[in-house]
């Protein structure tokens, strides 16, 4: 079991959905959500249009005492999406301090080597679990196969990147974000993705557990964790208890991103996972990518003054 850490408190957090699977033109900001005014301009004249895509992307903008830095949570799956839509929202990264991998899937690195060309992310830090170098594929019961290639660890060291590989959970920008590392596997219900293989050896294994599964995590002053999690492949519950676990803070502010509870083989978590969700109580839910539509209508059910409907572009503002 993975040691307390010292998570310094933050007086905001700011998150910027830069990819995610939805768009929607005609949301209308909140509290918490705040809706870009591009997407409003796009219906008065000719111009470029923000893009979704089966992949997750965030921004995530901590301010403390005065100060602000940033960090990119995976890049998507396109090449050139997060950069696009980063062109569009007029998205700056002037603070940026490190890049984190929430996992090995393509889904959520296929972005990566264009926004490190793009930031200047000569000898910047990305954050990796050594496991998520493994070449995988999803094999789906009618023997059709979906191949998720790994990152390049050479094509990243050739952009000047400085890889840190590590299992074990860390702490970055002044010891004010956590990445949570492997998460733990407490619950009794989450029991991986069993349609998952990876090569090794030479040869096609099971690769049910996806070890390199890892979040976000900051601390807001006075009101708890902000956790966010790009695919919970270690189950969102998990994720949510490593975040408690590892910080000794058991308010949980908000959960932002996916929870994988679609399809035939998740849909039959949904009812354990929104107990457990209940019992945690997050202010905020925001849920996106694989948390699939039948999951978010239940949370949106369930959770109605906790839910906040995702879509690209949308900056969550947590203060």
């Amino acid at each position: 079991m993975s040691e307390r850490v010292s998570l310094q408190p933050v007086d905001a957090a700011n998150v910027t959905i830069l990819v995610d699977n939805s768009i929607d033109l005609l949301l209308s900001s909140s509290e918490v959500a705040q809706r870009p005014r591009v997407a409003y301009d796009m219906w008065e004249r000719e111009r470029e249009q923000l893009i979704a895509e089966h992949g997750l992307s965030l921004l995530l903008t901590i301010e403390r005492e005065g100060h602000s830095a940033s960090l990119i949570y995976d890049a998507g799956l396109g090449r050139k999406t997060a950069l696009h839509n980063m062109d569009i929202l007029q998205v700056r990264l002037p603070d940026l301090r490190t890049i984190v991998m929430s996992h090995g899937h393509s889904d959520h690195h296929g972005g990566l080597e264009g926004m490190i060309r793009r930031v200047g992310a000569r000898g910047m830090p990305l954050v990796i679990h050594p496991e998520a170098w493994r070449d995988r594929k999803i094999v789906f019961p009618t023997g059709a196969e979906l191949h998720l290639p790994p990152p390049s660890p050479q094509d990243l060291e050739r952009e000047g990147v400085a890889i840190t590989e590590e299992r074990q959970p860390s702490l970055l920008i002044d010891g004010t974000v956590l990445v949570t590392g492997q998460v733990e596997r407490v619950t009794d219900f989450e029991k991986g993705f069993p349609l998952n293989y990876a090569r090794l050896d030479g040869s096609w294994e099971p690769d049910p557990w996806i070890w390199d599964d890892q979040a976000v995590v900051v601390n807001l002053k006075g009101k708890g964790l902000v956790v966010l999690s790009g695919c919970s492949h270690a189950g969102a519950i998990n994720v949510l208890h490593q975040a408690q676990r590892l910080t000794g803070e058991d308010r949980v502010h908000a959960f932002v991103g996916g929870m994988h509870l679609t399809g035939g083989i998740f849909e039959p978590l949904m009812p354990r996972t929104l107990d457990e969700l209940a019992r945690i109580s997050p202010r905020w839910l925001v849920p996106g990518h694989c948390t699939g539509w039948k999951a978010t209508h239940e949370i949106s059910r369930r959770f109605p003054e906790a839910y906040v409907q995702s879509s690209v572009g949308t900056q969550l503002q947590f203060a």
